[in-house]
This record gives C-alpha cells, structure tokens and sequence, in this order.
C-alpha cells in the first residue's frame, strides 16, 4: 500500500504524521504491531482515524468517535475483527443459531406437522423436561406410555419442584399437544423412532446446552425464526421481539440496580427480564444476593397463553424458581392495584399497530406507555421501544395522552435508534425514558438523541450483528446522556423544552444550519419516498395522515 503524501487536507497531515511515526517504530523498535491515530479537529467536531501499521504494510481503517476500542479490554476483539477481518464470535453464534433454528423448524414441520404456533410449545416442552434430567433412553416409542406422556410426566415433575403456585394449570393446558398428537407418539418409518424421541435428542444436543449459560434470550430468538417462518403471522399480530443488545441498553438507560423491583408488562418471551437478571447479577457477589433476584425483582405480564407458557419456560430454566408472571390483559388490571407493587423499574416493547379504529383506539401504543407509567412507584424510571410515530402522536387521541402523560409524570428523552433493529419488520423504532409520578416541569430540557448509527448493521443471511463500532457508539452516547461532558453536537444530540403537540423526535427539534448537497437531498427523499410507499403496502399508510 502506497504513502499518500499529498497535502490535500488538514486530516490527511495529521494522518500521513501518524503513519510516519508508526512506521518509524515499526522499523526500529521491538513493538511490530501498532496502531497509531491521525486526528484533527476540536473535541466537539474531530476526526480520530486508526492506522494499523507493521513493518511490511499499513491498513487505514475507519473513522472512530473515541478511543474505546483499544482499550485493554477490548483492542483484541477490534484486531480481529478490523484488521484481520475474522467474523466476530457474535456473529458466528447467531448464524450457528439461526441454522439450526432452520433444521428445527423444518424437522417439526417435516416429521411432526406442527403448525407454527405449536413448534415453540414443543420445543418449551422438552427443554421443561431436559431439565429435569429426562433421559433419551427412557423414550422407547411404546404405545402404553407414550413418549408424550413421559415428557409431560418431567415436565410437570419440573413445574411442581419449583413450585409455580396456580400457574401450574395454565402452563400444562398450552402443552397437553405432546401427549395427545398421535403424529408426534408414533414410531416414523424414516426416523426409526417417534419424532419426539428425535426432537429432543436434536435439543439436547445442540440447544440446551447453551440455554442457562448465555446472557441471550435463546427461546426469543427461537421464537423470532418461527415467527419468520410463518410467514408473517406474528407481525400481524404485533409481536416484535426486542434484540438483545435493545434489552442491555434499556437496562443501562433505567440504571437497573440490584434493589429494584422490575416490571415488563407485555413481557413476551422475557428478553428484558432476562436482561435486567443478569445486569443486577454484575453487582452482587453472593449466590443468596443472585437467588433473591430471581424470586423477588422480576415480574412479568404476558396476554397470550401459548406466550405465557413460552416466557415461563424462559424463566424457569434461567433458574428463577418463583416465576413471577402474570396471565392477564395488562389493561385490566387496575394501574392503582399496580401501584401498590411499588415496582421501581418499567421496561417495555408493547404490541405494534393494533388500533384499527375508534373501537380499538385504547390499544394503541401510547395508551400502554401511559399505563405502565400510571402502574409505577413514585419515582419509577420507565423505558419503552416504540415506533416513531407514536411520539409524534398519530391522531388526536393519541396527542392528548400525550398531554396527559406530562400532567402526571416527566418525558427525561428520547432515542431514536437504528432504523434495522427489527430487520425485516418494517418498524422506525425509538426509545423513551420517563420518570413516573413526577409532572413534567415546564422548563424542564429534554434530550432528544439520533442514534441511529449505533453501530449494528444488516449482513445477508445473518441479519443484523453487531460491529466493534458498537462499544464506542454505545460509550458516546452515554457519554452525552449522563452528561458526562456538555455541548453535544447537534446532529447527535439536541436539548429542548417540549409541549404535548410536538414530535417528540430529535429530527422534530434539530435544526441543520448546513446546506444539503443536491446529492444528498436526493438520497433523502429516495429513502423517504420507498419508506412511504413500503408503509402503504403494509396498510399504515395513517402515517401520512392526521
């Protein structure tokens, strides 16, 4: 690779200086790997560029905001995936999961005919089962004792040591399949044995090992592929699981402590949960502190059984052992009875664009947002992912809830995040965090935040995965959000007072004193008008309209 040494811009003199010393040091020092940094600019608008440098060759790699990738903890991570270009262990794991999320899926399909709301039941089942040390052996096909049967006899040997009180009933209700598929209990010809005895052995091999040991939410992700494969059956239904680098962000913006009693209630498979779980374990020590925890701090509320029985699943085989989910209708339960609860902390992904009409104006998404925070102790912090447009209040009702919300409690700032988060769903999500119980003071500024580069992207076939950008954008923004350093850049981050009828959005509030390239108000208008058209084909086009 060449030298540039054309003094063509300020950047270029800080890089090419750089680069001179590296080589330098590569060429006459012991140290035959090193990264050194051309920057320019002022700490508020800069340019940091790493340059990685050996003796032989330099690699110019991409621009970075801060110095939070050559960390001791994290430079190595960064070499291998920057400079060596290796696929990060991240991504190897989410594609070694999607596959076999694919040859499970067709396995249920090809051998059990299940249908797609039935796999994830199956699958709970045997992992409820695994774990209560069911052996492989013990499922002999006989026509006596099913092999159904003796999964179900586990399970319910499972559910009654852990003792989940009266959900008991529910669960088993949503798993009675098991025993009475006649599909699932008979001996296949091609299998050689019953296509329960070769799902769990596929399970245990491959999947349940990994299930207590990971921070991921893998029935989630499990459900997610099914949900995918059912050919769009769950977004029409509103589900849109939150990723797992979602739930570890929602738990930093809440600042989840130990002592906080968590509440998530439209808890789905438990990803926030789960999330929060293991974010209270990094500050305790003890066993008896983590045991606490998972009995006492973590509560969920879940509308559809197959759902609850799922999120139950999840949670006992993370070893919460008391289990505290709820099946209910959030909405009727009362937010006073709620209150009573004193949960600290509201985390919550509700159901997408259910409002239809008048008749169904209360379950739009801003109506659960405001009785999540109406559910909260005094005091409570709440963080809700949502699409866009309910900040900007999609019609009248929806504008005066938001008037309502700030009567009683306070709007702290919203996220607006990367328009892939959920890959494929179609949704322009952003995260609010509100306070509860503490009316919006009238001056108060609040923070308005595009992040929408936060370092995740789109890889065909894998989806979205994370970059060793991810570290330094998620430092940058807490940087500006804990207002760790002051005077932000506008095109990050824009500080305002707000009223009920405005687009509680950084883009409504930031004011760009540039003046746009032909170029580049062409592309925004490209991406405006495909996202308008592609809204219109899902039947949102009530985006675009008051």
């Amino acid at each position: 690779m060449r030298l540039d040494l054309r003094p063509s811009a300020v950047i270029n003199y800080a890089e090419n200086g750089a680069l001179h010393y590296g080589i330098h040091i590569a060429n006459n020092s012991s140290f035959k790997k090193i990264f050194v940094f051309g920057c320019s600019g002022t700490e508020k608008h800069h340019h940091i560029r790493p340059i990685f440098v050996t003796p032989r060759r330099y690699i110019l790699l991409e621009e970075v905001e801060n110095f939070e990738n050559f960390n001791e903890e994290n430079i190595e991570k960064y070499y291998h995936e920057q400079v060596l270009r290796e696929t990060p262990e991240e991504e190897i794991e989410l594609q070694t999961l999607m596959k076999k999320s694919s040859e499970l899926n067709s396995m249920l399909r090809n051998y059990g005919q299940l249908g797609d709301s039935e796999k994830p039941l199956v699958v709970s089942a045997i992992l409820l089962a695994l774990n209560e040390n069911l052996s492989i052996d013990y499922l002999t096909g006989d026509n006596i004792r099913t092999d159904g049967d003796k999964i179900h006899e586990f399970m319910c040997c499972n559910l009654d040591r852990i003792d989940v009180g009266d959900k008991r009933n529910a669960i088993l209700h949503q798993f009675t399949l098991i025993k009475d598929r006649t599909k699932l209990n008979t001996i296949h010809a091609k299998l050689g044995e019953t296509p329960l005895k070769y799902f769990t052995e596929f399970i245990k091999e491959e999947i349940f090992p990994s299930i207590s040991s990971t921070r991921a939410d893998i029935l989630g992700y499990f459900y997610g592929e099914f949900i995918k494969y059912s050919g769009g059956d769950g977004q029409s239904l509103g589900i849109v699981l939150t990723p797992k680098h979602i739930t570890e962000l929602f738990c930093e913006l809440a600042e989840v402590k130990p002592t906080d009693k968590i509440l998530d209630p439209c808890c789905g498979t438990c990803g926030f949960l789960i999330a929060a779980m293991h974010h209270m374990f990094k500050q305790v020590s003890t066993e008896d502190e983590k045991t606490y925890i998972k009995q006492n701090n973590l509560h969920g509320i879940e509308i559809r059984e197959d759902m609850f029985s799922i999120a139950t699943t999840n949670m006992i085989l993370r070893g919460d052992g008391k289990s505290n989910l709820i099946l209910a209708d959030f909405f009727d339960i009362p937010s006073e009875k709620l209150h009573e609860e004193k949960y600290t902390v509201g985390l919550m992904n509700p159901p997408y664009s259910q409002r239809a009409d008048e008749v169904t104006a209360e379950l739009s998404e801003i109506h659960f947002v405001k009785h999540l925070l109406d559910s909260l102790a005094d005091g409570g912090r709440c963080v809700v992912i949502v699409p866009q447009s309910t900040m900007i209040g999609k019609n009248t009702d929806d504008k005066e809830i938001k008037k309502a919300i700030l009567k009683d409690h306070t709007l702290e700032g919203v996220i607006t995040l990367n328009p892939d988060t959920f890959y494929r769903v179609g949704t322009m999500p952003c995260a609010a965090v509100f306070t509860a119980h503490q009316p919006h003071p009238e001056n108060k500024r609040c923070k308005f935040v595009n992040f929408e580069d936060d370092g995740y992207v789109v890889k065909k076939n894998t989806g979205l995965v994370e970059t060793a950008r991810a570290i330094e954008r998620r430092k940058y923004l807490f940087k500006y959000w804990n207002d760790e350093e002051d005077n932000p850049p506008s095109k990050f981050m824009v500080k305002s007072k707000i009223k009920h009828d405005d687009e509680w959005l950084h883009a409504f509030y930031y004011f760009n004193d540039d003046i746009p390239t032909e170029e580049s108000f062409k592309e925004t208008m490209s991406e405006f008008i495909n996202f308008e058209f592609e809204m219109i084909l899902k039947d949102r086009d009530y985006l675009f309209k008051e």
